[in-house]
C-alpha cells in the first residue's frame, strides 16, 4: 500500500479525500498546517507528498520550495488547489512541484494522476514499475564535468552535487542517454508521464529550464540543454567541459 501526506487544513476535504484514496490502497495522512508539514512527512516517509496552497503557518508554494531545496524531500510533490491560475500552476513547476492538481477534478481522474506519480517513483504498480531497476542497472554517464549517476540518482557538476527532484534527474537521465540527439515534447512526455503532448502543456519547458538553471546553462542562449526551433530539445554532450 503506498502512502501520501496530504497537507490540507480543510478537515472536510482532507477526510473526503483521505477516504477516497484509502478504499483504492493509498493510506492518506492528513496534516493541517504548513508549518508542520516537513516534520509530518519526515516522520511518516510517504510515496508522495500533496499540498494545499492556502495553509496556515506556512503556504503550499514555500513548502514545496522548501521541501526541495538541499533535496530535503526527492520524491513526488503534487499540488491540489481551488486557485486555477496559469501564473500558480507555471510557479509550482519553477517550485519544484510535479503537477498541478484542481480540487474540482474528478476523483477517479485524481487517483489516476497520483498513481502516475507514484509508477514514476518507482513505488506503485504498473508498466513503469519496470523502468527504474533498468536504469538503475546503466553504468554512470560522464561528459566533462558533468557526472550523472543512475544506482544512487545523483547528479554532479565539477565537485559540486546538484540537487534534482526525482522527475528532473528522469528528464536529464532520458536527455542524456539520447545525447546528440533531438528529443521532441511528445517523446519526452510519452516516456516520462505516459501521456501525449497535447499542444498546451507546457511542464516539459519548465522542467528544461530549471535544469539549464542547476546546470549552470545560459538562459538566453542555452548550448549545453539546446531548443532545436520547431523541433524539441538537444543534449549537448561535448558543452560540459571545464571553462
Amino acid at each position: 500500500m503506498n502512502k501520501i501526506v496530504f497537507v490540507e487544513d480543510d478537515q472536510d476535504v482532507g477526510e473526503l479525500i483521505a477516504a477516497y484514496l484509502s478504499r483504492h490502497d493509498i493510506e492518506v495522512i492528513v496534516e493541517s498546517r504548513g508549518d508542520r508539514a516537513e516534520a509530518t512527512i519526515a516522520a511518516a516517509r510517504p510515496d508522495l507528498v500533496m499540498l494545499d496552497i492556502m495553509l496556515p503557518g506556512k503556504d503550499g508554494m514555500t513548502l514545496c520550495r522548501d521541501l526541495r531545496a538541499g533535496q530535503a524531500w526527492s520524491g513526488p510533490i503534487v499540488l491540489l488547489t481551488s486557485l486555477d491560475s496559469d501564473m500558480n500552476h507555471i510557479l509550482s513547476l519553477e517550485m519544484g512541484a510535479n503537477d498541478y492538481i484542481l480540487k474540482t477534478t474528478p476523483p477517479a481522474v485524481l487517483l489516476a494522476r497520483l498513481r502516475l506519480h507514484l509508477r514514476q517513483a518507482g513505488s506503485g504498480s504498473g508498466q513503469n514499475d519496470e523502468i527504474a531497476p533498468k536504469v538503475a542497472g546503466q553504468n554512470a554517464l560522464r561528459f566533462g564535468t558533468l557526472a550523472i549517476d543512475p544506482v544512487n540518482r545523483q547528479v554532479t557538476l565539477g565537485s559540486e552535487v546538484i540537487a534534482l527532484s526525482t522527475a528532473d534527474f528522469d528528464l536529464l537521465w532520458e536527455l542524456a542517454t539520447h545525447a546528440g540527439s533531438i528529443l521532441n515534447r511528445d517523446a519526452l512526455l510519452k516516456t516520462l508521464r505516459g501521456v501525449s503532448y497535447d499542444g498546451m502543456d507546457r511542464s516539459i519547458d519548465v522542467a528544461i529550464s530549471r535544469l539549464r538553471k542547476k546546470l549552470l546553462d545560459s538562459a538566453t542562449e542555452p548550448y549545453r540543454i539546446k531548443t532545436i526551433r520547431n523541433k524539441g530539445y538537444l543534449f549537448a554532450p561535448h558543452a560540459w567541459d571545464a571553462k
